[in-house]
Order: C-alpha cells, then structure tokens, then sequence
C-alpha cells in the first residue's frame, strides 16, 4: 500500500528537479541586488506596512525587512523605529512614510505628513542621504541627528539639526542648516525661510535618546560588525560565549525545547532576493541574515559576522534573505518545488559554509556576501560560483554540512502562501535526512499574493488616500514605482519560478523619463549655491520641535505677517521655551539629571556581571538536560516519557527566565533609587544609572 505513493513522490521530485536544474545566469556588478536593507525593529501603537507593488495595507510585523516602495503609516499616538546598516531611523505619531529608493549608495524617504528623526553615525563620501516632505527636500550631509516635521496642510516643513549638517532644497532655493539649528520652511512654489536656536527636546525626542541610549551601550557591539543590523537586541535575549573553534558565540535564551534556527517565523516574497526569512522572536533579525549557526554542547549559538579588523580595509556586511540551504529527494518527500503531498525542507548554514545566492548576482556578490558574513576563503567561494552559476551544477554531493540534522520542513501550501511554518511543521525522518540531497538554491515555486503579504492582519487603519498619495519635492530623482505583484509574478511564473534578476525587473516599470512613472514626484528646481538662513528679528523665543512629538501646526497664509516660525512660536515651542521667554536665546534648559559617565560604567558593569552569571546558569541546566535526553535516547524511552520529560525540561526553562527576570527587575530598581537621590545624597556608588532598563 506504501508503495504508490512513495514512486508519485520518487516522480514528482525528481521533476522539480529537473526543473529546477534550468539555467541561472551570472551578472554584471551594477545589476546586483542592494547589499543592505531596513528593519522594522519596533512599533508602539497601531503601525501598518504596504509590501511594494501592492495596494494592501496590513498590520505592521517585526522584523519585516522593507527596501525601495514600502510603506509604513503610523497612526494617532503610534510610533515606529527601523534599522539602516548603522543609522537609525524612528517615525512619530500620525506619519506617512516611504522608501522611494534604497540602494547601497541612496537612502531616499518620502514623508508626506508627522515627524521623522533620523540618526546617522556614518555617512561614506558618494552617499546621498535624502528625505523628501510636501514643500522640500532635505539633504543629509554628515553624520549627526536630524529631526522633520510636517504639517497636516502639507505646506510648511520644520528641519531640526543635532550634530551635522543639513541643505534643504526647495522653490528654486537652497538652504544650509547647522547643527543645533531648527529651521522653518514655508510655502510650495516659493519658500519662507527662518531660523532658530534649536530648542530643546520633547516627548518623541526623549524617546528617540532612550532608544539611541539603549543601541550605544549594547555589548554586542563588541562582537559584531556595526554594520549588522539588529545587535542591539541581542543583549536581552541571550548571552555571548567564547567557542576554542568559533571566537565568542552568541546563545539565546529560549524556552522552548527542541528550539532551531529558521523554525519558529514564516516565508515572504520580497523581490529581488526572493523568499525571505521572517523570524518571530523580537531579537530575530541579525543572526538569520547574517553570520552563521552551530550547535555547541547540543545547544544553538551564532556565530557573528566578523567584527572589523584594524588596519584591515573595512567591507559592510552584505544583507542575505536567509542563510540557509535547502534538501530534498525522493523518500524523504522534500522537494525543491510545490505540488501536491510535496513539502519544502532547510536547514542554517555553519561557520565556513558558503551561501550560494538563488537570485541573479555576480561573482563579487557571491564573494562579498560570504567573506562579510563567515570566515571563509575566497577560492572555496569561486568553487561554488563555477560550480552553481557557471557550470549550473545545484545539488551538492561533497560537501560535509554541520546543521544537516537541524532540517525544519513545512508543507508546500505553508511556504508559499507566507504561513507560520512553526504551526505547519512536516515531521521528516532522521535517516532519511541523512541520506537526502542537498541544494543550494530556494525552490522554485512563484508566490503567491499572501507570500507577498506575510503573516500582518489587514490594517484597522492606514492614511487617507490623498495623504498617501500627496505629492513631494525631490533633490535627486528616483526610479519608478517598483511593478505590480501581478506583473511580477508573471514574470515570475515565466522565469520558471526563479527570482527575476534586476534587469529583468526594470523591464516591467515605466521609463525613468515618462512624467507618469512618478505622477506624485515635484523635482526641485535648479537652486544657487546653498546659503544661510537668517534669523527674523521679530522672533522672540526659539520654535523647537512640537510639543506633540508629531507635527507642527498648519503655516499661516495671510500676508504682511513675520516668518511661519515666528506666527507658530508659541504653539511649536516646548513648555519649557514658553515658560522663560526671559531666558538668553542660546541657552538651553539645564540638565537636571545629567548622567555621570563613571557610574554609568559602573551599572552597565553591575549589568553585565549580573547576565555572565545567569548565562551561566542556563549553561549548566541546558547541559543537564542534554544528559536526560541522550539518556532517554538511549533507553528508548516511549513517545508518553519522552513528553513528560520535554514538557518538564520547558518549565524548567521558563522558571529559570522568571527567575533572571526578578533579578534583573530588582537591579534596575536598586539603580533607578540611586539614580534618584538628590545629588548632595549620592555617593560615589550611587550616582545616575544608564536609562536602559535591563529587563528583558
């Protein structure tokens, strides 16, 4: 009875194979896809997305890359935060946001309406940092921190610098904005200018600083590349060892036995990488796109992507969609396509593993992507790069893979329509894993809309229509709208179900130079030299950003009236500016809580000493549950033991993180009291403590 069907699934798999096995072709460097893109890696409040070439707005997810025409909407008292290589950038309340281009040279935002602050700690000689707002364009020019805001009119555009250096570029003008500058621009065809001291902080602000705070004292700097995107969430969730074969290995603190890497998140379709991995865990971003995965001890650590060297010319950690390859065969009913009783298996990619991209690159992407992200020789990357692309060999015989018993399989249906593979896992045979062939490619299925989509409900809320498409002024010209998911996967479909190469996209957009591939795009007209603003002189106290943390009023249109600045000051202005009109246009409200940079070592010190020893902890419970289990293996224990005993080992677990979270609730109390006491009371031990919770 057994036998039918397992030669339909011998058949079927071996003609995905086939099919599988059609030509890939190498490209040119500049056709490359971007080395880098941005993470969604926080929401406060009701925050949607909508994928590029869609037109559904969805409940924003976590960890959701988003590259060049994705959308996010935060809605009245929302907020959001997304990762960029080393800046950050986070979206206050009621605030339409786009990437009207990502590219590993060109940052370009489009802000339509509410606040946008970006941090940016880097910015490389040729890089062009832009933000485009109904009325300007905002160019970014060193590394600092800048705030935008946009009224609901759409007319008026308030530019706040922190560190750095600003031009905005608008009605035929070009400004220079300085550090601690907030600057007020007014009007569309001709702009209003003025200029204030900048003013100091407010609600969004302070958020933004505790985040900013929380990035700069992570320790996993220490081990990691800055450049890799979502370390600083890595601190909470686990704890750093050092491994005689790896270096210092990063290990998650889990509660659920038996956990893997790429197991517990769901499969989305984002071009022009192709299936893209989206973990569940709030610290799963970083150790599934870049570094690699090892089993120590029985238990999962990642091994970082390598940290620069002195003295060694530094390369920014190419971005991969999911470090992984991927088995199938007959008998073991995984394939490397879809179709009925057909299932899709993987498994993560070990330290000196070489990652073999499925979509359309060049072999200094194949070099660069492996090299910034394993410690791996180049001439074993070239191997591959002949071997897949060149000699379009896909299936690896020779290749011994550390992880192969760690393989995750979901059914076809699950993979492709972008569904929790966790709740639709496919239990595989270990012998039968043992045995399976190995590729390096992701199958080849077209996705679906929902594969598009992901796991994100329908949205409750999303921006009106007219705001979402409100025109912007832009410096630098950006491609057309990327293609509809229908054209797309079309394309796709005729492409055999493979990633199409950039090229390829670019076939199915308008012309960058038809007026209609952007009808919501006003380039800036040809501007003079950049020049200072000068300050009104009716202007008595500094505007600052508003006090909302959202946007700033709608400007004032009558005539014969002082600068927007100047009419708006006193509804913009923070409490603290309207309060002491009196004060020196200079000053700035004192620091009533300073923290003090020793003590500031010595909690983060408290903090670090305290996660040593509970990782410790873990350690040895982890290896006394390996025991339990290699010695329930190998009595052959019955499937209702072996649940009990995984069902204890998990509430060990879990009583294990109550435990360390008491403790470290009970530190951060102990700190916040010393951080409280005035400062005649405080004691070189008992000064202001870092404004990071150590909580998980």
């Amino acid at each position: 009875m057994r036998k039918h069907p397992l030669n339909f699934v011998s058949l079927l798999c071996l003609a995905l194979a086939i099919a599988f096995l059609s030509p890939r072709r190498a490209v040119a460097d500049d056709e490359d896809p971007p080395s880098r893109v941005a993470r969604l890696s926080h929401t406060d409040g009701a925050v949607s997305f909508q994928p590029a070439g869609t037109d559904d707005w969805l409940d924003a997810v976590v960890n959701r890359p988003m590259t060049t025409g994705d959308k996010l909407w935060a809605d009245q008292d929302a907020r959001a935060e997304l990762h960029l290589g080393s800046a950050s950038l986070r979206i206050g309340s009621t605030t339409g946001f786009n990437f009207l281009n990502l590219t590993d040279s060109i940052t370009q935002i489009q802000i339509t309406e509410g606040s946008l602050r970006v941090r940016v700690k880097r910015l490389d000689e040729n890089e062009t940092f832009e933000i485009d707002t109904p009325n300007v364009a905002v160019s970014i020019l060193r590394p600092g921190t800048y705030r935008v805001n946009v009224n609901e009119a759409g007319d008026t555009t308030v530019v706040s610098v922190r560190g750095g250096e600003g031009e905005v570029t608008g009605g035929g003008q070009a400004y220079t904005v300085n550090a601690d500058q907030t600057a007020t621009f007014a009007g569309t065809d001709q702009l209003n200018a003025d200029v204030e001291d900048y003013a100091g902080d407010d609600d969004f602000d302070n958020w933004c600083n505790e985040r900013d705070h929380r990035e700069d004292h992570s320790a996993s700097i220490r081990y990691v590349s800055p450049d890799v995107v979502g370390y600083e969430d890595l601190d909470d969730y686990g704890g750093w060892r050092p491994v005689p074969e790896y270096g210092t290995v990063w290990f998650p603190h889990t509660t659920i036995v038996g956990w893997a890497p790429y197991r517990y998140g769901h499969w989305v379709y984002i071009a022009p990488w192709g299936y893209t991995w989206v973990e569940d865990e709030a610290w799963g971003f970083a150790p599934f796109h870049y570094g690699r995965w090892v089993t120590v001890g029985g238990v999962w650590g990642w091994v970082p992507a390598p940290a620069p060297v002195v003295g060694v010319a530094y390369v920014r950690p190419v971005y991969a969609p999911a470090l992984v390859a991927w088995v199938g065969g007959p008998g073991f009913a995984v394939g490397v396509g879809v179709g009925a009783g057909v299932s899709v298996g993987w498994f993560p990619l070990g330290p000196r593993e070489v990652y073999v991209p499925s979509y359309p690159v060049s072999r200094a992407y194949v070099t660069n992507v492996n090299i910034t992200n394993t410690r791996v020789e180049t001439t074993v990357v070239n191997n591959y790069y002949t071997n897949v692309v060149v000699n379009k060999n896909v299936t690896v015989t020779n290749v011994t893979y550390v992880n192969r018993g760690g393989v995750t399989a979901t059914n076809g249906a699950a993979f492709s329509g972008g569904q929790s593979v966790s709740r639709n896992i496919v239990k595989v045979d270990a012998r039968a894993v043992a045995s399976a062939p190995v590729s390096v490619g992701a199958p080849a299925i077209t996705p679906t809309r929902q594969a598009v989509l992901g796991t994100g409900a329908s949205a409750r809320v999303h921006p009106p229509a007219a705001l979402a498409n409100r025109a912007v002024v832009a410096k630098t010209a950006p491609p057309p709208p990327p293609p509809t998911f229908e054209k797309q996967a079309a394309a796709i479909r005729a492409n055999g179900g493979r990633p199409l190469a950039v090229a390829q996209t670019r076939q199915l957009q308008p012309p960058p130079t038809q007026a209609a591939a952007r009808p919501n795009i006003k380039m800036a007209p040809a501007a003079a030299a950049p020049k200072p603003i000068t300050a009104h002189p009716a202007v008595a106290a500094k505007p600052g950003p508003p006090a909302s943390g959202n946007k700033p009023p709608a400007a004032t249109t009558t005539t014969n009236k002082p600068p927007v600045a100047a009419a708006n000051k006193a509804a913009t202005a923070p409490p603290a500016a309207r309060a002491t009109n009196d004060r020196p246009p200079s000053a700035r409200p004192p620091a009533s809580n300073a923290p003090n940079p020793a003590v500031e070592q010595k909690h983060q010190e408290q903090l670090d000493a305290l996660r040593k020893q509970q990782d410790q902890e873990r350690q040895k419970l982890e290896q006394q549950q390996l025991k339990e289990k290699q010695t329930l293996d190998q009595k052959k224990a019955s499937d209702a033991n072996q649940a009990q005993v995984q069902q204890k080992q998990q509430q060990q677990l879990e009583d294990l993180e109550k435990k360390h979270d008491g403790q470290q609730q009970q530190l951060a109390n102990k700190q916040a009291q010393e951080k409280g006491k005035p400062a005649s009371e405080k004691s070189d031990k008992s000064k202001p403590k870092s404004d990071r919770p150590p909580g998980r």
